[in-house]
């Protein structure tokens, strides 16, 4: 039975992946893969290589570290073991290519693949738990934004999933009571947005001309004045929801506030 040596400063995923798209072109071969993650110095270089030459195997490796890989080339010859490099070769052509030197970061791949899998995550849970819906699952979340309508609940949750966040929405609705769920969740997770009135107000008149004037008392300055103290009124019963004031700021300077205060409540959590 021949043993090849799977190598990686990662998981080993690309390498395993490249070695059985080949090995199908090879049917019957007596072949036992062997898997050998996370070589990341020259000291577990040496420990594979003499395992390998136990056996008379031989090594393939994605190992994007120079001296690491320098490592493995001058141990193979050492022990006189062949060792397939798949990572080098191609991260220095793309380098004369592209005029860029690779990072050199082991599992890089692993690491940006999982941050495009949590970016898909993060936005179906966005879109899923967008203005109110499915409440019961509001302890998911990892931001609750709560405010009045059109205080840029939504855009905010689509942002900030796409940065990686789980956050949901809650609308507050002129004289009717939030979901009881909403007190329960962990202090600093939900967020008040409060907005100046009269400049809400010229947002709602733009969309009441959309919808031809079909929406009643929505777009009127003393009612949008009514319910905006009606969200205020809530948000000082509750002192543990910081406010983030709204008006006439980007997306980006909202959802910057937002994070700096979370990120220092979970310092102050930390430090007690």
């Amino acid at each position: 039975m021949n043993k090849i040596f799977v190598v990686s400063d990662g998981t080993g995923g690309t390498a395993k992946r490249a070695l059985t798209a080949a090995l199908t072109q090879f049917e019957g071969a007596d072949i036992q893969i062997v898997e050998r993650p996370n070589t990341r110095n020259t000291g577990q270089v040496e420990s594979v290589v003499q395992e390998a030459a136990k056996v008379k195997g031989f090594i393939i490796h994605t190992l994007v570290s120079h001296s690491v890989r320098d490592a493995m080339l001058r141990m193979g010859r050492i022990y006189n073991i062949a060792t397939f490099d798949l990572m080098g070769p191609l991260l220095e052509r793309l380098s004369q290519q592209l005029s860029i030197s690779p990072s050199m970061k082991p599992d890089l791949f692993r690491q940006l693949n999982e941050a495009y899998f949590r970016r898909i995550e993060t936005m179906e849970f966005a879109f899923r738990h967008d203005d109110g819906l499915r409440i019961e699952e509001l302890d998911k979340a990892e931001i609750v934004l709560v405010g009045i309508s059109r205080t840029f609940k939504t855009p905010l949750c689509i942002y900030l999933a796409f940065k990686g966040w789980y956050v949901a929405n809650v609308p507050i609705i002129f004289n009717m009571p939030l979901p009881p769920i909403l007190y329960e969740l962990s202090s600093g997770s939900v967020f008040g947005l409060r907005s100046d009135p009269y400049r809400l107000a010229e947002l709602r008149r733009v969309r009441d001309q959309h919808l031809s004037g079909a929406t009643g008392d929505y777009s009127k300055p003393e009612f949008v004045r009514k319910e905006m103290q009606y969200a205020i009124n809530i948000f000082n019963n509750h002192p543990q929801w910081p406010v983030i004031d709204v008006t006439s700021k980007p997306i980006e300077e909202i959802s910057s506030e937002i994070l700096t205060f979370y990120a220092r409540k979970n310092e102050e959590d930390h430090m007690i």
